[in-house]
């Protein structure tokens, strides 16, 4: 039988009892009527307060049921906790609440494609047979799946369905959006069910592939750019983040945090003779670092013999800096390596600065993309400032990206630790400085902050915006430092909206005091991107309750 409340604009079906206290508190007020916290109040009695919420379209108030099951499938999906699960959450939530309406399931341990009644059986008999332990899988008629359960040694299947409006269930169950949520119910409560899920029979031939071995020669290295301007194919959910082998640091897995340490010993390292760049301190070689249990790629700046010693100086300064930031959308130092040069081995971002690969794309690349990087790069800057760390260098060039969906910060070479108690830090002298991505304040009093990385955030935004463009056209330094001191500003470019140009000319307001923190930065860029990222991917609004999944 379904469940008789199904039909009711304010069921949750698969909301738990502590969320609905939490959610649903309904509280008597001082004048003896009643009300629900965060929703209507003033009713007369508690079943009078049912009767008003029943004809409303939007049923209860339940704002957090949407968070809650992004953050499951972020945790279930791709193994996270702590900081790594809530930067995942904050960067790709459009992307995960849309995958969540089209193909969470395929994501989970126990959906098991290609499998037949009899392989399910003997999957669910292996190992422990513990009641509620369970699989899905796609049936040969178009449309429908079978869950196998096991409750007191035997296996019981049951059908699951997807209507004409493409919800799915067990016949005469409850019915929902998406498979991994009704089996996110099924936990639950039975339902129909012999037994309530409990225990998943894990699909191992879905786990991640393994990892890559260690090339016999430098030509066989991939082409880690390969691909990066285009789209996913049609039907495909886009890559993310977390999909990437450099979201969690190398050393996330406490085997390899055991061999953590600054300097690195060189029969583990292969430099390749591909080089990603080069400067005045020497070349970007690719390569391959051989850790513990794995191989990864990297991308290693190899310094010249002929470097001064101020130079290695630098570099060791800069090492010093990156080993100790840990954050997705930063590149995180794997060590230093001293041998027939003095290495700085980093992960892998190999898709080149973000200002190169946005010229002349400004049909393929979608501004949307564009706020998504930058919503990266504005999360990975709150990071830096929560840690006291002042960058110094922020623009486009020193943006890099894994793919096009993934941007990290990179060149810490300026970069500069603040005290406990110090909110800003002061240059003894004027060096070789990107004055047209500086703050009037650096220029003038050789003072930096994080307050003056905003600054340099709001150029960087305007690079981005105007796809690759460079700031202040034929002006030289001291032309720009006039042009700000008369209170202008570069105009916003023609593909930029005016919400995020509005964003930039806060970034540039002269006094630094009066400028934006990260944390207000990054809070505007999410907001923004959210509703960017949605209209872009053409997704229908999210609404309350389980069977309104979002899109």
């Amino acid at each position: 039988m379904p469940d008789p409340a199904a039909h009711l604009p304010f069921f949750y079906g698969s909301i738990s009892r502590a969320e609905a206290e939490e959610h649903l508190k309904l509280a008597a007020c001082f004048n003896g009527t009643y009300g629900i916290v965060g929703g209507p109040r003033g009713i007369a009695g508690a079943a009078d307060l049912c009767e008003f919420c029943s004809p409303r379209s939007d049923g209860l108030p339940c704002p957090h049921m949407r968070d809650a099951m992004v953050r499951d499938y972020v945790r279930q999906s791709w193994k996270l906790e702590g900081e790594a699960l809530e930067q995942a959450i904050l960067s790709q939530a459009p992307q995960v609440e849309k995958l969540i309406a089209t193909a969470a399931h395929e994501r989970m341990p126990w959906y098991h494609n290609g499998l037949t009644r009899e392989e399910a059986e003997r999957k669910l008999y292996s190992g422990s047979q513990t009641d509620g332990k369970f699989l899905l899988r796609p049936r040969k008629e178009p449309s429908t799946y079978a869950l196998s359960v096991i409750y007191g040694k035997t296996v019981y299947h049951y059908l699951i369905k997807q209507d004409k409006a493409g919800k799915f269930c067990i016949p005469e169950g409850t019915k929902f959006d998406t498979l991994w949520q009704l089996v996110e119910y099924l936990k639950l409560k039975a339902d129909g069910l012999i037994y309530c899920l409990k225990e998943p029979c894990p699909n191992t031939s879905a786990e991640g592939a393994a990892a890559p071995t260690l090339p016999a020669h430098p030509s066989t290295f991939s082409q880690v750019s390969r691909g990066l301007a285009r789209p996913a194919p049609a039907g495909e959910p886009r890559p993310m983040p977390m999909d990437t082998s450099v979201y969690e640091s190398p050393y996330s897995d406490p085997e390899e945090l055991k061999d953590k340490k600054l300097f690195l010993k060189r029969e583990n390292l292969l430099v390749a003779d591909i080089e990603l760049g080069c400067g005045n301190f020497g070349s970007v070689r690719q390569g391959v670092y051989r850790m513990r249990k794995k191989q990864i790629d990297v991308a290693i700046k190899v310094l010249k013999q002929s470097t001064e010693k101020a130079d290695k100086d630098e570099m060791m300064r800069e090492a010093q800096i990156m080993h100790q930031l840990d954050n997705p959308y930063i590149v995180r130092l794997i060590g230093v390596c001293q041998a027939e040069a003095l290495m700085l081995v980093m992960e892998m971002a190999g898709g080149g600065p973000l200002h190169k690969f946005l010229v002349g794309r400004k049909e393929e690349i979608p501004v949307s993309n564009v706020a998504e990087l930058l919503h990266q790069v504005s999360m990975g800057m709150k990071y830096l400032e929560e840690k006291n760390f002042v960058h110094r260098d922020l623009a486009a060039r020193n943006v890099l990206l894994v793919n096009r969906h993934y941007a990290k910060i990179s060149d810490f070479g300026l970069s500069k630790a603040l005290g406990a108690d110090d909110s800003y830090y002061t240059a003894r002298s004027a060096g070789k400085w990107p004055l047209k991505w500086y703050a009037p304040e650096c220029i003038n009093f050789r003072k930096f902050s994080s307050r003056s990385d905003v600054w340099s955030y709001g150029v960087t935004m305007w690079e981005a915006f105007s796809y690759g463009q460079k700031p202040y056209k034929k002006m030289k330094g001291p032309e720009v430092l006039e042009f700000i001191k008369q209170g202008r500003r570069m105009e916003c470019p023609p593909e930029c909206p005016p919400e995020m140009y509005a964003l930039m000319s806060d970034c540039w307001i002269y006094k630094w005091e009066d400028r934006p923190d990260f944390q207000t930065v990054e809070q505007r860029m999410r907001t923004y991107y959210y509703s960017l990222a949605s209209k872009a991917e053409g997704s229908p609004q999210c609404t309350q309750g389980p069977e309104a999944v979002c899109a």
